[in-house]
């Protein structure tokens, strides 16, 4: 064996029991596996990679504990568009009516939010990170309910109640 010379099964069962997560639980119960003679290519096949990709196994030799070993560092990702004030501006703007900052709107859409981010804060935002802003200030995207707006109230009630007459069964005339 290439890999894990120096590091007993028993570590790693060990090391199992003490880690959170998928990727890390993975990566040792494969590191157990490579342990009791499973090749590198056949971990490969197990998990649907590349054999490449389970070279991460040389990650574990090394003086750090196990559970730190398996786990990947945190990545921070992309730099904000929007400041922290400027985010709590957005968030604070679409609790409100649309009305309330000037734009002709019954209610919030990705595609007004991108309008009012630009006009707003000069930053452009796609449509989907748009919805993702709007849900990260806790709204829910809604599909607007049909509703008879002209329908006369006294037809209504004359169909609901046919429709009980007739145990639930409508047919036209």
């Amino acid at each position: 064996m290439d890999h894990l010379d120096e590091i007993s099964v028993e570590e790693l069962q060990e090391a199992l029991d003490n880690v959170d997560g998928k990727k890390p639980t993975k990566r040792l119960l494969a590191a157990i596996a490579y342990k009791n003679d499973v090749t590198q290519t056949e971990l490969a096949e197990w998990h649907d990679t590349g054999r490449r990709t389970i070279c991460w196994l040389k990650r574990l030799d090394t003086d750090e504990s196990l559970e730190h070993a398996v786990t990947d560092d945190k990545r921070t990702g992309r730099k904000r568009k929007l400041s922290e004030p400027q985010q709590q501006k957005f968030e604070d703007a679409v609790h409100d009516p649309p009305e309330e900052v000037g734009i002709d709107a019954p209610a919030w859409t990705p595609a007004l939010a991108q309008e009012f981010l630009a006009d707003t804060f000069d930053v452009e935002y796609s449509i989907p990170s748009c919805r993702r802003l709007l849900k990260e200030a806790g709204l829910s995207y809604q599909k607007p309910r049909r509703t008879a707006a002209e329908a006369d109230e006294d037809e209504q009630e004359e169909f609901h109640e046919e429709l009980k007459k007739s145990g639930g069964k409508w047919t036209p005339p």
